[in-house]
């Protein structure tokens, strides 16, 4: 069997799965699993690039920086900051259980985690219309007018189990260089599993030769097809909660999708087959990975990637 170079870009309910309040004894145990479905890939000797999400963790440091400037005066940190730190978090805990699953199974491969940063264009529109919700659940309407006035914070309504309230957005630019992409291909098919792209990366604008640190969120599906493109990865195998891609999800017409060319992808995303805040943006970078020459792409869950079963997306049939 020829050995591949694969990315698999986790989804949140790899680190954290609804109900639970995000305990580092939950997280752990949840890394565990996933890492378990992802072991057959491991045994087979192929190199590997795992990429995460870090949504609920980000949320809870934007509400611990809350807590701590109200109560203590603490300065907030910034958004890249709060990427960041969530990176280095989420890379030590599937460092660590990986580490153990590796041992434990008598396969001696060493794990690294990056902290990887990704340039996003200065002018990128996003930055124009900030659409990504972070942050605590809902604000009302006399804390929006006060955070829109103090930090220059941006609002927009959602309505939930009939009940309006107010997410903060930010931008969600396009990656456009994964910063360290040589490094970590180096590492990769030198034989070490990589963390890396975590939470999308942590999004920088250059400007000549200096580096800035920008107030945004990458999607990490996107930034990670990036990565997959600029390293030539034989495979991407995007994880979320649902075994296939399905057209029209959640209504009486939904049907699951098992292969589909990249043009009926296409196809379908222009049509608004996809959520958009869900599975689009996994299509998209799925489209994007294969127009850049990659193989295919399979989008799954935890129990469909033992036996790479789920919806596989390929150039042509």
């Amino acid at each position: 069997m020829k050995k591949k170079l694969i990315i698999i870009a986790l989804g949140g309910n790899a680190l954290l799965k609804n109900g639970q309040k995000g305990s580092i004894n939950e997280q752990n145990l949840n890394v565990r699993e996933t890492l378990e479905n992802i072991y057959p890939i491991i045994k087979e000797g192929h190199d590997l690039i795992i990429t995460h999400g870090n949504g609920p963790q980000v949320g809870y440091i934007l509400l611990k920086n809350d807590a701590g400037e109200q109560i203590y005066d603490i300065p907030q940190v910034p958004l890249d900051v709060a990427v960041a730190d969530t990176q280095s978090e989420i890379g030590y805990l599937i460092q660590s259980e990986l580490y153990s699953l590796l041992h434990q199974n008598g396969i001696k491969r060493e794990v690294i985690s990056t902290n990887t940063m990704i340039a996003v264009a200065v002018d990128d529109p996003a930055f124009q219309n900030p659409t990504k919700r972070i942050g605590k659940t809902y604000y009302d309407i006399k804390e929006v007018e006060k955070l829109q006035s103090e930090k220059g914070w941006i609002f927009k309504a959602e309505t939930k189990n009939g009940k309006t309230g107010w997410r903060r957005v930010v931008p969600s630019p396009k990656p456009v260089d994964v910063i360290s992409k040589n490094t970590i291909n180096t590492l990769a098919r030198s034989g070490a599993i990589v963390i890396a792209v975590g939470g999308g990366g942590v999004p920088v604008t250059i400007e000549g030769n200096t580096l800035h640190g920008a107030e945004a969120v990458i999607d990490k599906d996107l930034a990670s097809a990036l990565l997959a493109k600029q390293i030539n990865a034989d495979q991407f195998i995007i994880l979320t909660d649902v075994a296939y891609v399905y057209l029209d999800y959640g209504t009486d017409r939904q049907q699951a999708l098992d292969y589909i060319t990249v043009q009926e992808a296409y196809q379908y995303l222009k049509e608004g087959k996809f959520g958009e805040g869900n599975m689009a943006p996994k299509i998209q970078a799925a489209i994007n990975f294969i127009e850049a020459g990659g193989k295919e792409v399979l989008i799954t869950d935890l129990k469909g990637i033992k036996n790479q079963k789920g919806t596989k997306i390929i150039k042509s049939k």
